[in-house]
């Protein structure tokens, strides 16, 4: 879990940036000032990943707890648009915790969808080719992210990252609905959900079966569109 500590300098920041926010939309108009996020579709039917993943878990999932996510998340953007506009500071920064966490869970689901398809599908050649230079093999790459992700007290995401610093492929994970880039810097290629919603109904307390199971629905391709674009930026 993340603990914020904020100093004199975090504040007199946070100050400015609610100022400079403020004159931006004064001078854009409300009418522009944002738009709401909305509940994604997903790019295949509720039943298309079974027996890997239950139709019943997909609904769920989808409509109930990523909408809840993006429902919430409105809420709390107009809720920090109301502060900036009043420029109260000690609003804005209350409404930290809720912004990063149902952001959070709008960004990484929206991944995670994009990341799985029907029957599964295999890398390309300059991702295969990563993998294996960082892990040895797609299976020790399997095996390591899932040892990391069955590893994650409580609810979390594993990852599959870019660094794009040492231009490697890193594995990290995020507790709760902490995103991955604007918690550890790396860009996200392939996410895995671990938080119990994700699979209770059909795996129970068994995590490690669900994470063995994942690897037969993940989308290579995507991931390896992610890879392609990460790494020529």
């Amino acid at each position: 879990r993340l603990h914020f500590h904020f100093t004199f300098l975090d504040v007199k920041m946070a100050s400015s940036l609610l100022r400079s926010s403020l004159l931006a939309r004064r001078a854009l108009g409300s009418a522009a000032s944002r738009s709401k996020h909305t509940l994604p579709d997903l790019p295949y039917d509720y039943n298309a990943l079974e027996p890997v993943v239950s139709a019943e878990i997909m609904k769920i999932h989808h409509q109930k707890h990523h909408n809840a996510y993006v429902t919430n998340l409105n809420v709390a953007e107009e809720k920090y648009a109301e502060a900036v506009a009043k420029n109260d500071l000690t609003a804005a920064l209350e409404l930290q915790s809720a912004l990063r966490f149902n952001g959070g869970g709008h960004i990484n689901h929206s991944i995670f969808w994009k990341n799985l398809c029907k029957g599964g599908s295999s890398p390309d050649e300059d991702l295969k080719a990563a993998i294996t230079k960082e892990f040895g093999s797609i299976d020790k790459l399997t095996e390591k992210l899932s040892a990391a992700s069955v590893a994650v007290q409580g609810s979390g995401w594993g990852w599959l990252g870019y660094n794009t610093a040492t231009k490697r492929l890193q594995i990290a994970t995020c507790a709760n609905q902490d995103p991955l880039k604007p918690t550890t810097g790396l860009v996200p290629l392939l996410g895995i959900d671990v938080w119990e919603h994700a699979y209770y109904l059909q795996y129970k307390n068994m995590r490690a079966d669900y994470l063995k199971s994942i690897w037969g629905v993940v989308n290579w391709k995507d991931v390896s569109e992610r890879y392609k674009k990460a790494a020529s930026s």
